[in-house]
């Protein structure tokens, strides 16, 4: 406790010290030790043993102080905001942070004022996600490449090495703008192995590897023996390292914060289901991410890093090379996805028999990745899964009662491991379509057309939950509401 004693002594230090000033930087530094040292406000005191100039240098100074102050203090709330993991667990504002996300890879596009924008319809979609307890999206940060190829996600953010279309840029910009105002946060992805934004085959078009493959055109066997190269090429790489490099750095035109300032993005993820392809490329592509995640992580200390891996599905089915990329002290925490549809437990014709398969199928694959999550203390997000639409349609008419019991379940699945404080810390449904009303004249997506949660190389309508959906509106409201009781 401070008493009269102790004044007084505080008196007599700035006596000494104020009658020595010169005005001088040294004389600034002597203030700010004493503020430190004293930290009582002496702007009140009447010292009549300095002059003019004196006081209004004290003033100044202390004025200069208070502004420190303030920007410490702003600098400690900021680094409170980020998400960041302890004991294996993700803390949000120092609560124990679970979710229910979802993916919501168009929303760049979505804000931009060009080709593709519809800034009202994000603030709307935003709006809707916000109000069912979603503050977590999974976003694609832009496409690569040429535009008119059959199946990628257009307008295309990177034109050409380096060169980029910046109305998407501005509609990232704006994307993360309007998520701040309703605290949602941006797991953003920096590559895809797949064709639908260009990503692996694009860069290594760029390199000199010759024209990659479509997979609607030439089959995915092609695409994938094309794309595997990626892992193992340095020229590739250095473009993509290029690009990470200029995303990474920006600053937000409308809010002025650097990104690696802003803690509105939860994660840089090195990219969208990163793959080696081919069994002889496992060397080359731990490599790889290693060489990604500590690139990110130079760059932005603030920022968690993830790899947007499927799991052992995307491991070439090998659990010791998704423990390896995941072990790296660079990667913060593990991903996987599942897919029942795609990865045939569950047949188009079928969804509905094959419904306690998939659920069986799905606990067992969460609980293999989740013990090589618990032997690094890190958390595991299960950042993709879907289910079709009953019948295998694609309307927004159309039934979920499959779908329906399939969420109910991975949604269980995250609140019981919530309130026993597990390391499966969440999961993000692919994926948001909203408001959006697909064509009713073509399946798949073409330009003009409303985006979904389903990119271009899919029918439009087979996983996106639309705003109409009311029966899956419902438990996502649900089970984000018990994971806010569980805080």
């Amino acid at each position: 406790m401070w008493n009269s004693r102790h004044l007084c002594l505080c008196y007599i230090a700035m006596y000494n010290y104020l009658i020595g000033l010169d005005g001088n930087v040294n004389d600034l530094i002597k203030l700010y030790h004493l503020h430190v040292a004293f930290p009582i406000n002496f702007v009140s005191l009447k010292i009549n043993l300095i002059d003019m100039r004196k006081q209004n240098l004290i003033m100044s100074v202390v004025l200069l102080l208070v502004a420190l102050s303030c920007t410490t203090t702003s600098k400690k709330q900021q680094e409170k905001d980020f998400v960041r993991i302890e004991n294996g667990h993700f803390l949000r504002n120092g609560k124990p942070y679970y979710y229910v996300g979802t993916n919501f890879w168009y929303g760049a596009i979505l804000g931009s004022e060009g080709e593709g924008g519809n800034r009202e319809r994000l603030c709307r979609e935003l709006d809707s996600l916000k109000s069912i307890g979603i503050d977590n999206l999974r976003i694609l940060v832009g496409s690569d490449g040429e535009r008119g190829v059959a199946a990628k996600v257009e307008p295309t953010l990177q034109v050409a090495p380096g060169v980029y279309n910046d109305t998407i840029f501005a509609g990232l910009d704006y994307l993360l703008a309007e998520m701040s105002k309703r605290d949602m946060l941006a797991v953003l992805y920096l590559n895809n192995s797949w064709e639908w934004s260009g990503g692996y085959g694009q860069y290594l078009q760029w390199a000199g590897y010759g024209k990659a493959p479509a997979p609607a055109v030439d089959g995915y066997v092609a695409y994938m023996n094309f794309a595997g190269q990626f892992v193992c090429s340095d020229s590739a790489q250095a473009l993509y390292a290029n690009y990470v490099k200029d995303v990474i750095t920006r600053t937000n035109r409308y809010t002025k914060v650097r990104y690696i300032d802003d803690p509105t993005i939860m994660s840089w993820q090195i990219g969208n289901e990163p793959r080696a392809f081919l069994p002889a490329n496992k060397e080359c592509f731990a490599n790889w991410m290693s060489k990604a995640a500590a690139l990110i992580k130079s760059l932005d200390t603030n920022h968690l890093v993830s790899t947007g891996s499927e799991g052992k599905w995307g491991c070439e089915m090998d659990m010791d090379l998704f423990e390896k990329i995941h072990a790296d002290p660079n990667v913060d925490y593990l991903n996987i996805h599942i897919w029942p549809y795609n990865w045939g437990w569950a047949p188009k014709d079928s969804l509905q028999e094959n419904l306690e398969k998939a659920k069986r199928n799905s606990k067992a694959y969460i609980d293999e990745h989740l013990a090589i999550a618990k032997k690094y203390q890190k958390p595991l997000v299960m950042e993709e899964f879907g289910y079709p639409r009953d019948g295998f349609r694609f309307d927004k008419s159309s039934p979920v009662t499959a779908r329906d019991a399939y969420y109910k379940y991975i949604f269980g699945l995250v609140t019981e491991h919530a309130a026993s404080h597990s390391l499966f810390a969440g999961c993000n449904f692919w994926g948001w379509g909203g408001l959006a009303n697909p064509s009713a004249e073509h399946e798949y997506w073409k330009p003009g057309d409303d985006y979904t949660g389903d990119p271009a190389q899919e029918q439009q309508g087979l996983n996106s939950v639309f705003a109409s959906d009311n029966s899956t509106i419902a438990l996502i409201k649900q089970a984000n509401q018990e994971l806010n009781e569980t805080k």
